[in-house]
């Protein structure tokens, strides 16, 4: 979902930046975002179906001058493959950018209903619009 609500942002505003997105696990390597997370983002117009999943890998560190995490697990995993303290201060986690600042992790919404996927929605819209506005693109 991030992926798309950044580039949804980026098209908004008239950036060209380029977006990816990664797991830390290799289980859904491959697949379709989840069903109700492609419906979901379909309400805001933004389009993640033709996306699949992939996994990080330490060559990423090379390709991305961000790296935003979404919970504390993964920035332990992403910074595990980090070779210094340059690639280690890329890797953020992505609601660091909050403007509220409350809530640190973006909750899995895969285990709850479609109210969980609007709100996961929402918190990274408004972290991904703070976090464009941070870096001066």
């Amino acid at each position: 979902m991030a992926e798309g609500v950044l580039r949804d942002i980026a098209s908004r505003e008239g950036l060209s930046i380029e977006v990816d997105s990664a797991g830390t696990a290799n289980y859904h390597v491959g697949e379709a975002p989840d069903p109700r997370a492609i419906s979901c983002m379909r309400e805001y117009n933004i389009d993640i179906s033709c996306l699949s999943g992939r996994q990080f890998t330490a060559a990423d560190f090379h390709s991305f001058d961000h790296i935003l995490v979404m919970d504390h697990s993964n920035l332990r995993n992403v910074l595990a493959l980090a070779g210094n303290e340059y690639q280690r201060n890329k890797v953020k986690l992505l609601l660091d950018y909050s403007p509220n600042g409350a809530q640190r992790e973006v909750p899995d919404p895969w285990y709850g209903d479609m109210n969980d996927f609007h709100h996961v929605y929402r918190l990274l819209t408004e972290s991904l619009e703070s976090f464009l506005k941070t870096v001066n693109y």
